[in-house]
């Protein structure tokens, strides 16, 4: 039978069967000009090598997570595994996504343990979860076409760039404990994105790791006393969540880089697949929400649709979602190892630091990309200024309490972003000043 090419909205068997997935073509290859859409697969065999190539994807990045927070590797990966499985149901088998560590989470994860401990911390994410799962319940109800206009792409920009740019401290912080294996984490991360096509190009981070982890190794910076003492099997280290409102203003803005993540996942697969998944919106959004409850309700990191599985599919051309639950039952099989876990929690500070220098800088660049890709008009003092104001108190992190709650850089430049761009956009409407350029020099 030959390939059946994918141009428009899918009628995927997985509509009323999750498990059920038709044959693509002759269950070996990707005809040119193909995909193989989330409703089909390929045979098991290469099934289950594209699902644990998800798992190679997602690894250096979910667990730098955990193992930057504190928290432990072995049961985000068990919440990882099992956020991912209960998303791929939620959505009925239609988007394809691996749920890893949102890096959103990092900063107020490691504010609220510093204040009140890892238990508080875990009641952030709890509720940050609760939050977006309601607010999938509202998409659901109403459409996400008013999550545009809360957040245009200056605004979702600017919140993405604060987040990554706001972590720079914590980089530095790591890379002087041991800056030669930092630079060198650094320096075979950047070879290695320019070095390598495919799938290997895209893994950067996960090989400049392994890199800097050998150096780590020669220089003695690695202890394996834990790894030792560990076991072969069993659960992974469960903790409780505990609920102050002191924190919970640490961890407003992370529900709305989640929302921006998921609505982008969804149209980012929809253009690679040629199916219309706006339906969907509402259940990918309660579906990330549920899988970051239960990660905060155990001890584990909050969870997002990952980016680096995308270029997997991409590199591929694989969006079935049999692939996915490979994924996620391979990644809930790994954290029932104890030892596994221990030896993640081996890499070293100075390989976290030159991992973290790289991936804090991309995660400020991707909102600056936000802003390339819909054609931001920094000519208007509008959109200027929000990110001028939003990015300043971001990166230097104000702080205000008031009362119980602290609000710190990451969340007050959020709410600078909405707040100075709605305030200005409205007024600028009404004085009809809104047109004029910033300076003469900005003029296109």
């Amino acid at each position: 039978m030959p390939a059946r090419p994918t141009t428009g909205p899918s009628t995927d068997a997985t509509a009323n069967h999750p498990f059920r997935w038709r044959v693509h073509g002759d269950g070996r290859t990707v005809a040119s000009g193909t995909v193989v859409s989330p409703g089909e697969r390929l045979s098991w065999p290469r099934t289950i090598g594209i699902g644990m190539q998800h798992v190679v994807a997602m690894f250096g990045a979910t667990f730098l997570v955990p193992l930057i927070t504190g928290l432990p590797p072995a049961t985000t990966l068990f919440f990882s595994g099992i956020g991912t499985f209960l998303f791929l149901l939620i959505t009925r088998g239609r988007v394809p996504s691996y749920l890893g560590s949102s890096f959103a989470f990092i900063a107020p994860i490691a504010a609220a343990s510093q204040s009140g401990g890892m238990a508080s911390a875990l009641g952030g994410v709890v509720v940050a979860g609760a939050v977006l799962a309601v607010v999938g319940l509202v998409v659901s109800w109403a459409g996400h076409g008013w999550i545009d206009v809360l957040m245009p792409p200056i605004v979702t920009g600017t919140i993405v760039a604060v987040i990554g740019l706001n972590l720079a401290p914590a980089a530095w912080n790591n890379v002087k404990v041991a800056p030669v294996t930092a630079l060198v984490t650094i320096l075979a991360v950047v070879l290695v994105t320019v070095l390598f096509r495919g799938i290997l190009g895209r893994l950067s981070i996960l090989l400049g790791v392994l890199v800097g982890y050998a150096v780590a190794l020669v220089r003695g910076e690695v202890v394996f006393d834990e790894v030792r003492a560990a076991a072969w099997v069993g659960l992974p280290h469960f903790t409780t969540p505990t609920f102050s409102l002191a924190v919970l203003g640490l961890f407003v803005p992370v529900v709305l880089v989640l929302i921006a993540e998921n609505i982008g996942h969804l149209k980012s697969v929809a253009a690679m697949t040629g199916d219309n998944l706006d339906p969907m919106a509402g259940r990918a959004l309660f579906a990330d929400g549920f899988a970051t409850v239960l990660a905060g309700l155990g001890g584990g990191s909050g969870t997002t649709t990952y980016a680096e599985n995308i270029g997997v599919m991409a590199a591929t051309r694989v969006y079935s979602t049999a692939a996915y639950y490979v994924a996620a039952v391979t990644a809930f099989l790994l954290s029932l190892s104890p030892k596994f876990g221990a030896l993640i929690a081996t890499i070293p500070v100075g390989v976290l630091g030159g991992a973290g220098t790289v991936l804090y800088g991309m995660i400020g660049v991707l909102g600056a990309r936000i802003w390339v890709q819909n054609k931001v008009n920094f000519a208007d003092p509008v959109n200027l200024t929000t990110a001028a104001i939003a990015l300043v108190v971001g990166i230097a992190n104000f702080t205000w309490s008031a009362g119980q709650l602290t609000f710190e850089g990451i969340a007050l430049g959020t709410f600078s972003a909405l707040a100075v761009y709605h305030l200005m956009r409205s007024v600028a409407r009404w004085r009809g000043t809104h047109d004029e350029p910033a300076s003469p020099a900005s003029v296109p």
